[in-house]
Protein backbone atom coordinates (compact mmCIF):
# COMPACT_ATOMS: atom_id res chain seq x y z
CA UNK A 1 0.00 0.00 0.00
CA UNK A 2 1.50 3.28 -0.74
CA UNK A 3 2.07 6.21 1.95
CA UNK A 4 1.19 9.41 1.03
CA UNK A 5 4.15 12.40 1.58
CA UNK A 6 2.79 16.01 2.58
CA UNK A 7 6.49 16.73 1.60
CA UNK A 8 9.20 15.40 -0.45
CA UNK A 9 12.45 16.95 -0.67
CA UNK A 10 14.72 15.92 -3.95
CA UNK A 11 18.30 15.75 -3.72
CA UNK A 12 19.88 15.91 -6.98
CA UNK A 13 24.02 15.02 -7.19
CA UNK A 14 24.90 16.84 -10.59
CA UNK A 15 28.09 13.89 -10.63
CA UNK A 16 26.60 10.66 -10.72
CA UNK A 17 27.30 8.38 -13.34
CA UNK A 18 23.88 8.67 -15.54
CA UNK A 19 23.44 12.65 -14.43
CA UNK A 20 25.91 13.36 -17.82
CA UNK A 21 22.45 11.59 -19.86
CA UNK A 22 19.87 13.17 -17.04
CA UNK A 23 18.92 16.55 -16.39
CA UNK A 24 17.54 17.88 -12.87
CA UNK A 25 14.44 18.80 -16.12
CA UNK A 26 14.00 15.32 -16.95
CA UNK A 27 14.03 14.01 -13.37
CA UNK A 28 11.50 16.66 -12.24
CA UNK A 29 9.17 15.46 -14.92
CA UNK A 30 9.67 12.07 -14.42
CA UNK A 31 8.46 12.58 -10.80
CA UNK A 32 5.26 15.08 -11.74
CA UNK A 33 4.31 12.81 -14.68
CA UNK A 34 4.09 10.00 -11.40
CA UNK A 35 2.25 12.19 -9.57
CA UNK A 36 4.96 12.99 -6.88
CA UNK A 37 5.30 16.36 -5.11
CA UNK A 38 8.26 18.62 -6.89
CA UNK A 39 8.07 21.59 -5.40
CA UNK A 40 11.43 21.17 -3.40
CA UNK A 41 14.01 20.11 -6.16
CA UNK A 42 17.39 21.10 -5.32
CA UNK A 43 20.81 20.71 -7.10
CA UNK A 44 23.58 19.14 -4.55
CA UNK A 45 27.10 18.54 -4.82
CA UNK A 46 27.78 15.06 -3.20
CA UNK A 47 30.03 16.49 -0.28
CA UNK A 48 26.67 18.30 0.64
CA UNK A 49 24.56 15.85 0.36
CA UNK A 50 24.15 15.18 3.88
CA UNK A 51 23.62 18.92 5.34
CA UNK A 52 21.28 19.58 3.01
CA UNK A 53 19.25 16.02 4.13
CA UNK A 54 19.60 17.16 7.31
CA UNK A 55 18.03 20.95 6.29
CA UNK A 56 15.22 19.23 4.43
CA UNK A 57 14.57 17.28 7.66
CA UNK A 58 14.39 20.25 9.88
CA UNK A 59 12.18 21.83 7.73
CA UNK A 60 9.38 19.52 7.84
CA UNK A 61 10.13 17.41 4.88
CA UNK A 62 9.21 13.93 5.57
CA UNK A 63 10.81 11.84 2.31
CA UNK A 64 14.50 12.65 0.81
CA UNK A 65 14.82 11.42 -2.39
CA UNK A 66 18.08 11.10 -3.51
CA UNK A 67 18.67 11.25 -7.34
CA UNK A 68 22.94 9.81 -7.45
CA UNK A 69 24.86 7.32 -6.63
CA UNK A 70 25.29 4.66 -3.78
CA UNK A 71 27.53 7.32 -2.27
CA UNK A 72 25.17 9.73 -2.16
CA UNK A 73 22.36 7.36 -1.47
CA UNK A 74 24.32 7.02 1.84
CA UNK A 75 25.21 10.49 2.62
CA UNK A 76 21.03 11.04 3.13
CA UNK A 77 20.62 7.70 4.74
CA UNK A 78 23.36 8.91 7.39
CA UNK A 79 20.31 11.34 8.05
CA UNK A 80 17.36 9.87 7.35
CA UNK A 81 18.37 6.88 9.82
CA UNK A 82 16.77 6.50 12.82
CA UNK A 83 14.30 9.22 12.23
CA UNK A 84 10.26 9.09 10.88
CA UNK A 85 10.91 9.93 7.51
CA UNK A 86 11.77 7.55 4.87
CA UNK A 87 14.60 7.73 1.84
CA UNK A 88 13.42 7.41 -1.57
CA UNK A 89 15.82 6.22 -4.29
CA UNK A 90 16.41 7.35 -8.10
CA UNK A 91 19.31 5.37 -8.69
CA UNK A 92 21.65 7.59 -11.11
CA UNK A 93 24.48 6.03 -10.48
CA UNK A 94 27.03 4.32 -12.45
CA UNK A 95 26.27 0.74 -10.24
CA UNK A 96 23.58 1.23 -7.68
CA UNK A 97 23.94 -2.18 -5.58
CA UNK A 98 21.12 -0.04 -2.98
CA UNK A 99 18.74 0.22 -5.33
CA UNK A 100 19.16 -3.61 -7.04
CA UNK A 101 19.35 -5.16 -3.61
CA UNK A 102 16.03 -3.45 -2.94
CA UNK A 103 14.74 -4.30 -6.46
CA UNK A 104 13.87 -0.70 -7.10
CA UNK A 105 14.12 -0.09 -10.81
CA UNK A 106 17.02 1.38 -12.52
CA UNK A 107 14.57 3.08 -15.28
CA UNK A 108 14.13 6.90 -14.23
CA UNK A 109 10.67 6.79 -15.03
CA UNK A 110 9.63 3.25 -13.52
CA UNK A 111 11.73 4.73 -9.97
CA UNK A 112 10.25 8.11 -10.14
CA UNK A 113 6.66 5.56 -9.92
CA UNK A 114 7.74 3.37 -7.24
CA UNK A 115 8.14 6.80 -4.97
CA UNK A 116 4.43 7.67 -5.88
CA UNK A 117 3.05 4.16 -5.35
CA UNK A 118 5.52 1.95 -3.57
CA UNK A 119 5.18 0.80 0.07
CA UNK A 120 8.02 1.56 2.68
CA UNK A 121 9.91 -0.89 5.13
CA UNK A 122 12.47 -0.99 7.68
CA UNK A 123 15.71 -2.66 6.76
CA UNK A 124 19.23 -2.18 8.49
CA UNK A 125 22.04 0.12 7.74
CA UNK A 126 25.57 -1.04 9.20
CA UNK A 127 27.25 1.30 11.56
CA UNK A 128 31.18 1.74 11.76
CA UNK A 129 32.40 3.73 15.22
CA UNK A 130 29.53 5.77 14.52
CA UNK A 131 29.61 5.77 11.04
CA UNK A 132 26.89 4.64 9.15
CA UNK A 133 26.73 2.67 5.62
CA UNK A 134 24.26 1.43 3.71
CA UNK A 135 26.10 -1.49 1.68
CA UNK A 136 29.79 -2.30 2.91
CA UNK A 137 32.67 -0.77 5.05
CA UNK A 138 36.55 -2.27 4.40
CA UNK A 139 40.05 -2.10 5.01
CA UNK A 140 42.97 -3.44 3.26
CA UNK A 141 43.33 -3.51 -0.34
CA UNK A 142 40.01 -1.58 -1.68
CA UNK A 143 40.16 1.45 0.74
CA UNK A 144 43.66 1.76 -0.58
CA UNK A 145 42.07 1.58 -4.20
CA UNK A 146 38.96 3.91 -3.13
CA UNK A 147 41.76 6.43 -2.20
CA UNK A 148 44.35 5.94 -4.90
CA UNK A 149 41.70 5.93 -7.40
CA UNK A 150 40.29 9.64 -5.85
CA UNK A 151 43.69 11.09 -5.64
CA UNK A 152 44.08 10.25 -9.45
CA UNK A 153 40.12 11.53 -10.17
CA UNK A 154 41.20 15.12 -8.66
CA UNK A 155 44.27 15.15 -11.07
CA UNK A 156 41.73 14.90 -14.03
CA UNK A 157 41.88 11.13 -14.30
CA UNK A 158 38.55 9.90 -15.79
CA UNK A 159 36.84 7.29 -13.42
CA UNK A 160 37.67 3.92 -14.74
CA UNK A 161 41.28 4.77 -15.97
CA UNK A 162 41.48 6.00 -12.13
CA UNK A 163 40.48 2.92 -11.41
CA UNK A 164 42.58 0.63 -13.33
CA UNK A 165 45.62 2.57 -12.63
CA UNK A 166 44.38 2.33 -8.88
CA UNK A 167 44.33 -1.33 -9.09
CA UNK A 168 47.99 -1.77 -10.37
CA UNK A 169 49.77 0.50 -7.86
CA UNK A 170 47.69 -0.99 -5.09
CA UNK A 171 48.32 -4.46 -6.32
CA UNK A 172 52.46 -3.93 -6.82
CA UNK A 173 52.59 -2.74 -3.10
CA UNK A 174 50.29 -5.77 -1.57
CA UNK A 175 50.86 -6.16 2.29
CA UNK A 176 49.05 -7.92 5.07
CA UNK A 177 47.26 -6.12 8.15
CA UNK A 178 47.21 -7.74 11.56
CA UNK A 179 44.36 -7.55 13.22
CA UNK A 180 42.49 -8.57 16.64
CA UNK A 181 39.25 -9.31 16.06
CA UNK A 182 36.57 -10.03 18.81
CA UNK A 183 33.10 -11.98 17.95
CA UNK A 184 30.84 -13.36 20.06
CA UNK A 185 33.33 -12.74 22.84
CA UNK A 186 35.86 -15.05 20.73
CA UNK A 187 39.40 -13.21 20.18
CA UNK A 188 41.24 -14.21 17.01
CA UNK A 189 44.61 -12.73 15.33
CA UNK A 190 45.00 -12.57 11.45
CA UNK A 191 47.36 -11.38 8.99
CA UNK A 192 44.89 -10.57 6.21
CA UNK A 193 45.33 -8.45 3.17
CA UNK A 194 41.58 -7.35 3.54
CA UNK A 195 38.85 -6.95 5.88
CA UNK A 196 35.49 -6.62 4.57
CA UNK A 197 32.53 -5.69 6.45
CA UNK A 198 28.76 -6.22 4.60
CA UNK A 199 25.47 -4.87 5.76
CA UNK A 200 23.69 -8.23 6.22
CA UNK A 201 24.68 -11.29 3.94
CA UNK A 202 26.47 -10.70 0.32
CA UNK A 203 26.32 -13.81 -2.34
CA UNK A 204 30.27 -14.55 -3.10
CA UNK A 205 29.97 -15.97 -6.28
CA UNK A 206 27.69 -16.81 -9.52
CA UNK A 207 25.16 -14.57 -11.34
CA UNK A 208 24.78 -12.85 -8.12
CA UNK A 209 28.52 -12.24 -6.90
CA UNK A 210 28.00 -9.07 -4.85
CA UNK A 211 24.40 -8.99 -4.19
CA UNK A 212 22.12 -9.38 -0.92
CA UNK A 213 18.85 -11.19 -1.07
CA UNK A 214 17.59 -9.73 2.61
CA UNK A 215 18.59 -6.27 3.93
CA UNK A 216 16.71 -6.78 7.57
CA UNK A 217 18.29 -9.73 8.98
CA UNK A 218 19.78 -7.87 11.72
CA UNK A 219 24.08 -9.31 10.44
CA UNK A 220 27.09 -8.06 9.12
CA UNK A 221 29.31 -10.23 6.97
CA UNK A 222 32.92 -10.43 7.48
CA UNK A 223 34.83 -11.63 4.81
CA UNK A 224 38.81 -12.15 5.23
CA UNK A 225 42.26 -14.02 3.62
CA UNK A 226 43.87 -14.94 6.55
CA UNK A 227 47.36 -15.41 5.07
CA UNK A 228 46.50 -15.37 1.47
CA UNK A 229 49.12 -14.42 -0.71
CA UNK A 230 48.60 -12.58 -3.71
CA UNK A 231 48.65 -14.99 -6.04
CA UNK A 232 45.67 -16.64 -4.10
CA UNK A 233 43.82 -13.10 -4.19
CA UNK A 234 44.19 -13.62 -7.94
CA UNK A 235 42.55 -16.69 -7.73
CA UNK A 236 39.60 -15.63 -5.30
CA UNK A 237 38.65 -12.56 -7.88
CA UNK A 238 38.58 -15.51 -10.76
CA UNK A 239 36.78 -18.23 -8.42
CA UNK A 240 34.31 -15.59 -7.20
CA UNK A 241 32.97 -15.30 -11.06
CA UNK A 242 33.45 -18.66 -11.69
CA UNK A 243 32.88 -20.72 -9.08
CA UNK A 244 32.57 -20.89 -4.96
CA UNK A 245 35.02 -18.37 -3.15
CA UNK A 246 33.50 -20.32 -0.38
CA UNK A 247 35.71 -23.28 -0.99
CA UNK A 248 38.89 -21.70 -1.76
CA UNK A 249 41.31 -22.18 0.83
CA UNK A 250 42.65 -19.06 2.93
CA UNK A 251 39.02 -17.38 2.06
CA UNK A 252 37.01 -16.90 5.71
CA UNK A 253 33.61 -15.55 5.87
CA UNK A 254 30.94 -15.53 8.92
CA UNK A 255 27.80 -13.30 10.10
CA UNK A 256 27.40 -11.42 12.98
CA UNK A 257 26.04 -8.52 15.06
CA UNK A 258 28.67 -6.98 15.97
CA UNK A 259 32.64 -7.12 15.23
CA UNK A 260 35.25 -5.46 17.32
CA UNK A 261 38.73 -4.88 15.34
CA UNK A 262 41.68 -3.84 16.36
CA UNK A 263 44.95 -3.33 13.94
CA UNK A 264 47.58 -1.57 16.21
CA UNK A 265 48.01 1.66 15.16
CA UNK A 266 46.28 4.98 16.00
CA UNK A 267 43.86 5.49 13.24
CA UNK A 268 43.11 3.70 10.05
CA UNK A 269 42.14 4.33 6.74
CA UNK A 270 38.24 2.36 6.12
CA UNK A 271 36.19 2.85 2.98
CA UNK A 272 32.26 3.06 3.76
CA UNK A 273 30.16 2.73 0.60
CA UNK A 274 33.40 4.03 -1.92
CA UNK A 275 33.97 7.23 0.63
CA UNK A 276 37.62 6.83 2.20
CA UNK A 277 37.55 8.18 5.68
CA UNK A 278 40.04 7.54 8.79
CA UNK A 279 38.82 6.15 11.86
CA UNK A 280 40.33 6.01 15.22
CA UNK A 281 41.68 2.34 16.35
CA UNK A 282 39.70 0.04 17.93
CA UNK A 283 37.10 -0.36 15.34
CA UNK A 284 33.74 -1.33 16.27
CA UNK A 285 31.18 -2.56 13.73
CA UNK A 286 27.59 -3.12 14.16
CA UNK A 287 24.34 -3.46 12.41
CA UNK A 288 21.10 -1.06 13.19
CA UNK A 289 18.18 -3.36 12.50
CA UNK A 290 15.36 -1.32 10.89
CA UNK A 291 17.00 1.93 11.62
CA UNK A 292 16.39 3.41 8.03
CA UNK A 293 12.90 3.30 6.30
CA UNK A 294 13.29 3.20 2.50
CA UNK A 295 10.09 3.30 -0.10
CA UNK A 296 10.79 0.10 -2.21
CA UNK A 297 8.19 -1.59 -5.27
Amino acid sequence: MATYYQRITVLINPRAGKQSATSAGQIADALRVAGCDTSDIRVTEGSSFARAAADALQRGSQMIVTAGGDGSVSAAASVVAGTDAALGVLPLGTLNHFAKDLGIPLDLAEAAAVLARGRTVSVDIGDANGRPFINNASIGMYASLVSERAAMQRVGRGKWIAHGLAAIRVWRRYRYLRVVLDVDGERRTVRTPFVFVGNNEYQLSGLELGGRKVLAAGRLHVCMAPGMSRGGVARLIMEAIFGDVCNLDGFDSFTAAAVALSAGTSRLQASLDGEVVMLDNPLTFRSRPGALRVVVP
